[in-house]
Protein backbone atom coordinates (compact mmCIF):
# COMPACT_ATOMS: atom_id res chain seq x y z
CA UNK A 1 0.00 0.00 0.00
CA UNK A 2 1.38 3.27 -1.06
CA UNK A 3 1.89 6.35 1.41
CA UNK A 4 -1.23 8.17 -0.62
CA UNK A 5 -3.51 5.13 0.53
CA UNK A 6 -2.73 4.45 3.79
CA UNK A 7 -2.94 8.39 4.51
CA UNK A 8 -6.64 8.16 2.70
CA UNK A 9 -7.66 5.50 4.50
CA UNK A 10 -6.80 6.93 8.28
CA UNK A 11 -8.63 9.76 7.01
CA UNK A 12 -11.79 7.88 6.44
CA UNK A 13 -11.05 6.28 9.86
CA UNK A 14 -11.26 9.28 12.03
CA UNK A 15 -14.62 10.33 10.79
CA UNK A 16 -16.22 6.91 11.93
CA UNK A 17 -17.34 7.13 15.85
CA UNK A 18 -15.25 5.13 18.05
CA UNK A 19 -16.50 1.56 19.67
CA UNK A 20 -14.84 0.22 22.56
CA UNK A 21 -14.26 -3.08 23.20
CA UNK A 22 -16.68 -5.19 24.56
CA UNK A 23 -15.80 -6.37 28.18
CA UNK A 24 -14.84 -10.13 28.22
CA UNK A 25 -18.42 -11.01 30.52
CA UNK A 26 -20.86 -9.33 28.03
CA UNK A 27 -18.69 -11.16 25.21
CA UNK A 28 -19.37 -14.45 27.23
CA UNK A 29 -23.20 -14.23 27.35
CA UNK A 30 -23.52 -13.50 23.68
CA UNK A 31 -21.66 -16.60 23.12
CA UNK A 32 -23.70 -18.79 25.06
CA UNK A 33 -27.18 -17.27 23.74
CA UNK A 34 -25.64 -18.22 19.91
CA UNK A 35 -25.09 -22.18 21.13
CA UNK A 36 -28.39 -22.03 23.00
CA UNK A 37 -30.12 -21.26 19.88
CA UNK A 38 -32.89 -19.41 21.90
CA UNK A 39 -32.24 -15.66 20.27
CA UNK A 40 -34.74 -15.74 17.75
CA UNK A 41 -34.75 -12.15 17.20
CA UNK A 42 -37.56 -10.70 14.25
CA UNK A 43 -35.95 -10.04 11.20
CA UNK A 44 -36.28 -6.21 10.10
CA UNK A 45 -39.33 -5.38 7.88
CA UNK A 46 -38.05 -4.78 4.13
CA UNK A 47 -38.96 -1.15 3.10
CA UNK A 48 -42.48 -0.78 1.21
CA UNK A 49 -42.93 1.95 -1.26
CA UNK A 50 -46.76 1.99 -2.58
CA UNK A 51 -46.09 4.76 -5.00
CA UNK A 52 -44.99 2.41 -7.34
CA UNK A 53 -44.68 -1.17 -8.49
CA UNK A 54 -41.05 -0.89 -9.59
CA UNK A 55 -40.03 1.01 -6.63
CA UNK A 56 -41.31 -1.69 -4.70
CA UNK A 57 -39.67 -4.58 -6.60
CA UNK A 58 -36.45 -3.19 -6.21
CA UNK A 59 -36.68 -2.03 -2.64
CA UNK A 60 -38.10 -5.37 -1.99
CA UNK A 61 -34.89 -6.64 -3.95
CA UNK A 62 -32.41 -4.88 -2.35
CA UNK A 63 -33.75 -6.15 1.22
CA UNK A 64 -33.29 -9.39 0.74
CA UNK A 65 -30.11 -9.34 -0.10
CA UNK A 66 -29.30 -7.54 2.78
CA UNK A 67 -30.20 -10.36 5.25
CA UNK A 68 -27.88 -12.56 5.89
CA UNK A 69 -28.66 -14.69 8.81
CA UNK A 70 -25.60 -15.88 10.76
CA UNK A 71 -25.07 -19.69 11.17
CA UNK A 72 -24.76 -19.83 14.64
CA UNK A 73 -27.98 -18.35 15.48
CA UNK A 74 -30.31 -21.36 14.63
CA UNK A 75 -33.04 -18.87 13.31
CA UNK A 76 -35.69 -21.96 12.92
CA UNK A 77 -34.06 -24.28 15.94
CA UNK A 78 -36.58 -25.06 18.20
CA UNK A 79 -36.27 -23.75 21.57
CA UNK A 80 -34.56 -26.00 23.44
CA UNK A 81 -36.64 -27.56 26.84
CA UNK A 82 -40.11 -26.95 25.48
CA UNK A 83 -42.69 -28.91 27.41
CA UNK A 84 -45.98 -27.51 25.65
CA UNK A 85 -46.94 -30.56 23.56
CA UNK A 86 -46.45 -33.05 26.54
CA UNK A 87 -48.57 -30.47 29.17
CA UNK A 88 -51.29 -30.13 26.19
CA UNK A 89 -51.92 -34.43 26.99
CA UNK A 90 -51.79 -33.76 30.72
CA UNK A 91 -54.56 -35.48 32.96
CA UNK A 92 -57.15 -32.98 34.12
CA UNK A 93 -58.96 -33.81 37.29
CA UNK A 94 -62.47 -34.99 37.57
CA UNK A 95 -63.43 -31.98 40.37
CA UNK A 96 -63.05 -29.61 37.03
CA UNK A 97 -66.18 -31.13 36.00
CA UNK A 98 -68.23 -32.75 38.82
CA UNK A 99 -69.10 -31.11 42.16
CA UNK A 100 -68.06 -34.26 44.22
CA UNK A 101 -67.56 -37.98 44.10
CA UNK A 102 -69.08 -40.98 46.13
CA UNK A 103 -68.61 -44.47 47.22
CA UNK A 104 -72.01 -46.52 47.92
CA UNK A 105 -71.73 -49.73 49.09
CA UNK A 106 -74.40 -52.62 48.06
CA UNK A 107 -74.54 -56.54 48.87
CA UNK A 108 -76.20 -59.21 47.50
CA UNK A 109 -76.03 -62.97 48.73
CA UNK A 110 -72.77 -63.87 46.47
CA UNK A 111 -71.45 -60.17 45.85
CA UNK A 112 -69.96 -57.12 47.86
CA UNK A 113 -70.07 -54.61 44.95
CA UNK A 114 -69.16 -50.80 45.72
CA UNK A 115 -70.00 -48.13 43.20
CA UNK A 116 -68.22 -45.23 42.31
CA UNK A 117 -70.17 -42.33 40.77
CA UNK A 118 -69.71 -38.34 40.26
CA UNK A 119 -72.03 -36.26 40.92
CA UNK A 120 -73.24 -32.64 40.91
CA UNK A 121 -76.60 -32.08 42.79
CA UNK A 122 -79.91 -30.42 41.06
CA UNK A 123 -80.45 -26.94 42.58
CA UNK A 124 -84.36 -26.91 43.45
CA UNK A 125 -86.60 -28.13 41.57
CA UNK A 126 -83.73 -28.91 38.68
CA UNK A 127 -83.96 -32.27 36.37
CA UNK A 128 -80.94 -34.82 37.10
CA UNK A 129 -79.53 -35.82 34.31
CA UNK A 130 -77.96 -39.68 34.99
CA UNK A 131 -75.76 -41.24 32.62
CA UNK A 132 -74.14 -44.34 31.78
CA UNK A 133 -71.06 -44.97 30.08
CA UNK A 134 -70.20 -47.85 26.98
CA UNK A 135 -68.18 -50.83 27.56
CA UNK A 136 -64.42 -50.31 27.77
CA UNK A 137 -64.94 -46.51 29.38
CA UNK A 138 -66.13 -44.86 32.56
CA UNK A 139 -68.46 -42.06 33.77
CA UNK A 140 -65.59 -39.28 32.95
CA UNK A 141 -66.20 -39.44 29.88
CA UNK A 142 -69.79 -37.26 29.96
CA UNK A 143 -67.16 -34.79 32.20
CA UNK A 144 -67.21 -32.44 29.57
CA UNK A 145 -70.72 -32.71 28.36
CA UNK A 146 -71.83 -32.51 31.89
CA UNK A 147 -69.97 -28.87 32.95
CA UNK A 148 -71.86 -27.83 29.19
CA UNK A 149 -75.21 -28.94 30.61
CA UNK A 150 -75.05 -27.05 33.63
CA UNK A 151 -74.17 -24.20 31.25
CA UNK A 152 -77.32 -24.66 29.99
CA UNK A 153 -79.36 -25.48 32.54
CA UNK A 154 -77.89 -23.80 35.46
CA UNK A 155 -80.41 -25.67 37.69
CA UNK A 156 -79.74 -29.07 36.12
CA UNK A 157 -77.35 -31.71 37.95
CA UNK A 158 -75.49 -34.87 36.59
CA UNK A 159 -75.03 -37.86 38.03
CA UNK A 160 -72.80 -40.24 36.17
CA UNK A 161 -71.86 -43.78 37.01
CA UNK A 162 -68.90 -46.55 36.78
CA UNK A 163 -70.61 -49.45 35.75
CA UNK A 164 -68.92 -52.58 37.80
CA UNK A 165 -65.36 -53.27 35.59
CA UNK A 166 -64.53 -50.18 34.97
CA UNK A 167 -63.58 -47.14 36.21
CA UNK A 168 -62.55 -47.21 40.30
CA UNK A 169 -66.29 -49.72 40.55
CA UNK A 170 -65.18 -52.76 42.62
CA UNK A 171 -66.60 -56.09 43.06
CA UNK A 172 -65.57 -58.48 45.57
CA UNK A 173 -67.46 -61.97 45.51
CA UNK A 174 -68.17 -63.50 48.36
CA UNK A 175 -66.16 -66.61 49.65
CA UNK A 176 -67.78 -69.84 49.19
CA UNK A 177 -66.01 -73.30 49.70
CA UNK A 178 -67.90 -75.46 47.75
CA UNK A 179 -67.86 -73.36 44.55
CA UNK A 180 -65.14 -73.43 41.96
CA UNK A 181 -62.41 -70.82 40.94
CA UNK A 182 -63.93 -70.45 37.34
CA UNK A 183 -67.55 -69.92 38.97
CA UNK A 184 -66.50 -67.55 41.12
CA UNK A 185 -64.87 -65.38 38.59
CA UNK A 186 -67.94 -65.82 36.08
CA UNK A 187 -69.79 -64.40 39.16
CA UNK A 188 -67.50 -61.32 39.44
CA UNK A 189 -67.62 -60.93 35.38
CA UNK A 190 -71.00 -60.62 35.11
CA UNK A 191 -72.04 -57.89 33.12
CA UNK A 192 -75.29 -59.52 32.00
CA UNK A 193 -77.57 -56.66 30.53
CA UNK A 194 -79.98 -57.17 33.41
CA UNK A 195 -77.15 -56.95 36.17
CA UNK A 196 -76.00 -53.30 34.86
CA UNK A 197 -79.51 -52.41 34.88
CA UNK A 198 -80.00 -53.63 38.60
CA UNK A 199 -76.84 -51.72 39.71
CA UNK A 200 -78.47 -48.77 37.70
CA UNK A 201 -81.49 -48.38 39.87
CA UNK A 202 -79.73 -49.13 42.75
CA UNK A 203 -76.94 -46.38 42.65
CA UNK A 204 -80.09 -44.28 41.57
CA UNK A 205 -81.69 -44.87 45.24
CA UNK A 206 -78.41 -45.40 46.65
CA UNK A 207 -77.92 -41.57 45.93
CA UNK A 208 -81.34 -40.54 46.64
CA UNK A 209 -80.85 -42.18 50.41
CA UNK A 210 -77.01 -40.32 50.86
CA UNK A 211 -78.55 -36.77 49.38
CA UNK A 212 -81.87 -37.18 51.61
CA UNK A 213 -83.97 -36.63 48.55
CA UNK A 214 -87.53 -36.78 49.84
CA UNK A 215 -88.66 -38.23 46.27
CA UNK A 216 -86.65 -38.28 43.15
CA UNK A 217 -86.44 -35.15 40.79
CA UNK A 218 -87.06 -35.38 37.37
CA UNK A 219 -84.72 -38.32 35.63
CA UNK A 220 -83.33 -37.79 31.85
CA UNK A 221 -81.39 -41.31 31.77
CA UNK A 222 -78.69 -40.97 29.00
CA UNK A 223 -76.75 -43.89 27.80
CA UNK A 224 -74.23 -44.30 25.43
CA UNK A 225 -73.49 -47.59 23.44
CA UNK A 226 -74.00 -50.06 25.96
CA UNK A 227 -75.42 -47.28 28.32
CA UNK A 228 -77.91 -47.19 25.56
CA UNK A 229 -78.99 -50.64 26.21
CA UNK A 230 -78.78 -50.25 29.84
CA UNK A 231 -80.89 -46.88 30.18
CA UNK A 232 -83.36 -47.77 27.74
CA UNK A 233 -83.59 -51.78 29.80
CA UNK A 234 -84.34 -49.32 33.05
CA UNK A 235 -86.65 -47.26 31.26
CA UNK A 236 -88.73 -50.28 29.71
CA UNK A 237 -89.06 -51.69 33.46
CA UNK A 238 -90.77 -48.60 35.19
CA UNK A 239 -89.17 -49.02 38.34
CA UNK A 240 -88.48 -45.43 38.63
CA UNK A 241 -92.23 -44.77 37.79
CA UNK A 242 -92.93 -40.87 36.89
CA UNK A 243 -90.35 -39.45 38.06
CA UNK A 244 -88.26 -40.30 34.23
CA UNK A 245 -88.64 -37.43 32.21
CA UNK A 246 -87.16 -39.36 29.27
CA UNK A 247 -84.29 -41.46 28.06
CA UNK A 248 -81.23 -40.72 25.25
CA UNK A 249 -79.20 -43.26 23.07
CA UNK A 250 -76.04 -42.22 22.02
CA UNK A 251 -74.93 -43.89 18.59
CA UNK A 252 -76.07 -47.24 19.10
CA UNK A 253 -78.70 -48.96 16.88
CA UNK A 254 -79.60 -52.55 17.45
CA UNK A 255 -78.73 -53.98 13.89
CA UNK A 256 -75.74 -52.11 13.07
CA UNK A 257 -74.15 -53.20 17.07
CA UNK A 258 -74.98 -56.83 16.30
CA UNK A 259 -72.98 -56.45 12.84
CA UNK A 260 -70.29 -54.72 14.80
CA UNK A 261 -69.94 -57.10 16.84
CA UNK A 262 -68.33 -59.51 14.47
CA UNK A 263 -64.99 -57.49 13.50
CA UNK A 264 -64.69 -56.32 17.89
CA UNK A 265 -62.03 -58.96 18.41
CA UNK A 266 -60.03 -57.94 15.43
CA UNK A 267 -60.20 -54.48 16.55
CA UNK A 268 -59.21 -55.15 20.46
CA UNK A 269 -56.23 -56.93 18.87
CA UNK A 270 -55.20 -53.82 17.10
CA UNK A 271 -55.04 -51.76 20.09
CA UNK A 272 -51.84 -51.19 21.86
CA UNK A 273 -51.38 -53.49 24.64
CA UNK A 274 -49.56 -50.82 27.52
CA UNK A 275 -48.58 -47.06 26.98
CA UNK A 276 -45.05 -46.08 29.04
CA UNK A 277 -47.56 -43.20 30.03
CA UNK A 278 -50.98 -41.70 30.62
CA UNK A 279 -50.29 -38.73 28.39
CA UNK A 280 -49.30 -41.41 25.66
CA UNK A 281 -52.72 -43.08 26.41
CA UNK A 282 -54.37 -39.78 25.86
CA UNK A 283 -51.91 -39.25 22.29
CA UNK A 284 -53.58 -42.57 20.95
CA UNK A 285 -56.92 -42.11 21.33
CA UNK A 286 -56.55 -38.34 20.13
CA UNK A 287 -54.63 -39.22 17.07
CA UNK A 288 -56.28 -42.37 16.08
CA UNK A 289 -59.67 -40.11 16.24
CA UNK A 290 -61.06 -42.56 18.54
CA UNK A 291 -61.77 -39.15 20.61
CA UNK A 292 -61.49 -36.05 18.75
CA UNK A 293 -61.85 -34.26 21.81
CA UNK A 294 -58.29 -33.33 23.29
CA UNK A 295 -59.96 -31.69 26.58
CA UNK A 296 -62.42 -34.87 26.85
CA UNK A 297 -59.95 -37.03 25.99
CA UNK A 298 -57.54 -35.69 28.88
CA UNK A 299 -59.85 -36.35 31.50
CA UNK A 300 -62.08 -39.28 30.27
CA UNK A 301 -58.84 -41.86 28.86
CA UNK A 302 -56.39 -41.91 32.22
CA UNK A 303 -59.87 -43.74 34.07
CA UNK A 304 -59.67 -46.40 31.23
CA UNK A 305 -56.03 -47.50 31.80
CA UNK A 306 -54.29 -49.04 35.32
CA UNK A 307 -50.68 -49.99 35.88
CA UNK A 308 -49.68 -53.04 34.39
CA UNK A 309 -47.92 -54.05 37.95
CA UNK A 310 -48.38 -52.53 41.13
CA UNK A 311 -45.20 -49.68 41.58
CA UNK A 312 -42.12 -50.86 43.23
CA UNK A 313 -41.05 -49.16 46.13
CA UNK A 314 -37.12 -50.46 45.42
CA UNK A 315 -37.35 -49.06 41.84
CA UNK A 316 -37.35 -45.55 40.02
CA UNK A 317 -39.14 -47.20 36.56
CA UNK A 318 -42.59 -46.66 36.22
CA UNK A 319 -44.27 -49.77 35.55
CA UNK A 320 -46.35 -49.75 31.45
CA UNK A 321 -50.05 -48.61 31.85
CA UNK A 322 -52.67 -51.02 30.74
CA UNK A 323 -56.19 -51.32 30.09
CA UNK A 324 -58.30 -51.56 32.92
CA UNK A 325 -61.23 -53.43 31.63
CA UNK A 326 -60.71 -56.40 29.20
CA UNK A 327 -63.27 -56.18 26.47
CA UNK A 328 -62.52 -59.23 24.77
CA UNK A 329 -63.28 -61.15 28.33
CA UNK A 330 -67.04 -59.87 27.96
CA UNK A 331 -67.77 -61.44 24.46
CA UNK A 332 -70.19 -63.97 26.23
CA UNK A 333 -72.11 -60.73 27.11
CA UNK A 334 -72.61 -58.84 23.72
CA UNK A 335 -75.13 -59.76 21.76
CA UNK A 336 -77.50 -59.91 24.77
CA UNK A 337 -76.73 -56.16 25.27
CA UNK A 338 -78.31 -55.22 21.97
CA UNK A 339 -80.77 -58.16 21.19
CA UNK A 340 -84.38 -56.34 21.21
CA UNK A 341 -83.14 -52.44 21.77
CA UNK A 342 -84.92 -50.88 19.18
CA UNK A 343 -88.11 -52.40 19.62
CA UNK A 344 -87.52 -51.97 24.03
CA UNK A 345 -86.64 -47.77 22.79
CA UNK A 346 -90.06 -47.39 20.40
CA UNK A 347 -92.31 -49.64 23.78
CA UNK A 348 -90.96 -47.77 26.83
CA UNK A 349 -92.56 -45.00 28.47
CA UNK A 350 -91.09 -41.21 28.32
CA UNK A 351 -89.48 -38.75 25.76
CA UNK A 352 -87.42 -40.71 23.27
CA UNK A 353 -84.05 -39.13 21.56
CA UNK A 354 -81.73 -41.08 19.78
CA UNK A 355 -78.21 -39.27 19.18
CA UNK A 356 -76.43 -40.69 15.83
CA UNK A 357 -72.87 -40.54 13.94
CA UNK A 358 -74.92 -40.90 10.96
CA UNK A 359 -78.31 -41.97 9.57
CA UNK A 360 -76.75 -44.92 8.10
CA UNK A 361 -77.00 -46.85 11.26
CA UNK A 362 -80.65 -46.54 11.45
CA UNK A 363 -82.63 -50.38 11.13
CA UNK A 364 -85.75 -50.59 9.65
CA UNK A 365 -87.58 -50.61 12.78
CA UNK A 366 -86.29 -47.12 14.12
CA UNK A 367 -86.84 -45.95 10.41
CA UNK A 368 -90.71 -46.26 10.33
CA UNK A 369 -90.46 -45.40 13.81
CA UNK A 370 -89.32 -41.74 12.98
CA UNK A 371 -91.31 -41.57 10.16
CA UNK A 372 -93.81 -42.07 12.41
CA UNK A 373 -92.61 -39.03 14.86
CA UNK A 374 -92.28 -41.73 17.82
CA UNK A 375 -89.08 -40.42 18.95
CA UNK A 376 -86.41 -37.53 18.23
CA UNK A 377 -83.72 -37.80 15.55
CA UNK A 378 -80.52 -35.79 16.09
CA UNK A 379 -77.46 -36.46 13.87
CA UNK A 380 -73.76 -35.55 14.08
CA UNK A 381 -72.40 -36.02 10.87
CA UNK A 382 -68.86 -34.95 12.42
CA UNK A 383 -68.46 -36.81 15.04
CA UNK A 384 -67.10 -40.32 15.65
CA UNK A 385 -68.83 -42.91 17.76
CA UNK A 386 -68.18 -41.09 21.22
CA UNK A 387 -70.05 -38.51 19.89
CA UNK A 388 -70.80 -36.62 23.58
CA UNK A 389 -66.98 -36.32 23.78
CA UNK A 390 -66.36 -35.31 20.42
CA UNK A 391 -69.12 -32.53 19.92
CA UNK A 392 -69.73 -31.84 23.84
CA UNK A 393 -71.34 -28.73 23.61
CA UNK A 394 -73.50 -29.66 20.95
CA UNK A 395 -74.70 -32.98 22.66
CA UNK A 396 -76.02 -30.68 25.71
CA UNK A 397 -77.87 -28.67 23.63
CA UNK A 398 -79.83 -30.94 22.59
CA UNK A 399 -79.80 -32.67 26.04
CA UNK A 400 -81.30 -29.56 27.47
CA UNK A 401 -83.72 -28.93 24.77
CA UNK A 402 -84.61 -32.71 25.10
CA UNK A 403 -85.35 -31.81 28.61
CA UNK A 404 -87.28 -28.26 28.06
CA UNK A 405 -89.44 -30.36 25.61
CA UNK A 406 -90.55 -32.87 28.27
CA UNK A 407 -90.80 -31.07 31.45
CA UNK A 408 -94.01 -31.62 32.56
CA UNK A 409 -93.33 -28.87 35.48
CA UNK A 410 -93.75 -26.17 32.43
CA UNK A 411 -97.12 -27.89 31.24
CA UNK A 412 -99.73 -25.95 32.09
CA UNK A 413 -102.90 -27.51 31.61
CA UNK A 414 -106.57 -26.22 31.00
CA UNK A 415 -108.98 -26.84 33.78
CA UNK A 416 -111.53 -29.73 33.98
CA UNK A 417 -114.85 -29.14 32.20
CA UNK A 418 -116.42 -29.83 36.01
CA UNK A 419 -114.78 -27.69 37.65
CA UNK A 420 -115.65 -25.12 35.57
CA UNK A 421 -119.31 -25.69 35.64
CA UNK A 422 -118.63 -25.54 39.16
CA UNK A 423 -117.40 -22.28 39.11
CA UNK A 424 -120.77 -21.22 36.72
CA UNK A 425 -122.72 -22.18 39.41
CA UNK A 426 -121.13 -20.48 42.32
CA UNK A 427 -121.19 -17.23 40.59
CA UNK A 428 -124.73 -17.72 39.03
CA UNK A 429 -126.06 -17.89 42.97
Amino acid sequence: MSDLQRAFAKSKLAGLPFDPPMPPDALAEEEEEDESGNDLRPLPEASRDDDSSSASSASSASSAGTIRPSPSKHLFARPKGSTNSRRALDQLPWSDFFSQELYLESNTPTNKIVHHVYLTPPIGKGPLFITHHGAGSSGLSFSVVASEIRKALPDAGILSLDARGHGETTVDVLPNQVEHASAKENRALDLSLETLSNDLLSVTRSVQEKMAWPELPGLILVGHSLGGAVVTEVAKSGKLGNAVLGYAVLDVVEGSAIDALQSMQSYLSTRPKTFPSLSSGVEWHTRTRTIRNTISARVSVPSLLCPSTPPSSSSDETPPWTWRTDLAATQPFWEGWFVGLSKKFLEAKGGKLLLLAGTDRLDKELMIGQMQGKYQLQVFPDAGHFVHEDQPEKTAMVLADFYRRNDRSALVLPPKVGDLLKNRQSISS
